[in-house]
């Protein structure tokens, strides 16, 4: 499995989507595609994700790597007989932020794991809201990187207060203080693009 990691992952950082495609479909010959999902992409995204911020990559490498594991999933859940996994209608955006690494990530992990997910952009709290309204979403993940606009999660919490809609965050402000997505309102935050996964299925086993 390490060396499947290693090779789908040098091929992300190459942008060999041509070599990246035969690794994943010769592995599907030795896991499952469960595993193929969570130990190879997902791992993949996360290790480059984690190399960027560490200086190892080009930002321009996380965002090619994220774009070509969206393209190869498409092309696995094509010829996959199985289902996409059942979720509450959800969405994800950034707030006021023009950094769209976090969210890229997550959005690609997401998309390999099954789900279905609307992409937003970048928006207002306000331009959110109304998107959120419009498209009857349930879960709303909200990626951000600078403080003041995680703060704005909290302006969607309160025009939201009467629905049932989920906020989930993510981004630097949330990991330097581990209690800020309580203080903003929201229901739930991640450190990692494996989280978010978890999250909504946590979420989607409560009824939303």
């Amino acid at each position: 499995m390490a060396e499947i990691l290693y090779e789908f992952q040098k091929a992300l950082l190459s942008t060999d989507i041509i070599n990246a495609k035969r690794i994943l479909f010769e592995a599907a010959n030795q896991i499952t595609f469960d595993q193929m999902i969570e130990t190879v992409i997902v791992s993949a995204l996360e290790n480059i994700g984690n190399g960027w911020e560490k200086g190892e990559y080009a930002l321009s490498q996380v965002y090619m790597s994220g774009r070509i594991c969206e393209e190869l999933v498409e092309i696995l859940f094509s010829s996959e007989s199985r289902q996409k996994k059942p979720a509450p209608k959800m969405a994800i955006a950034m707030l006021n932020d023009y950094h769209a690494l976090g969210k890229r990530i997550v959005y690609s992990v997401l998309r390999a794991s099954g789900f279905d997910v609307l992409d937003y952009g970048r928006v207002s709290p306000e331009e959110l809201v109304q998107r959120i309204i419009n498209d009857d979403i349930k879960i709303i993940l909200i990626s951000v990187l600078m403080f003041p606009s995680a703060l704005h999660v909290k302006d969607v919490r309160n025009m939201l207060n009467q629905s049932n809609v989920k906020i989930v965050v993510g981004g630097a402000p949330f990991r330097f203080d581990r209690q800020l997505w309580k203080q903003v309102g929201a229901d739930a935050v991640g450190y990692t693009a494996s989280d978010a996964i978890e999250i909504i299925q946590s979420l989607s086993a409560g009824g939303i």
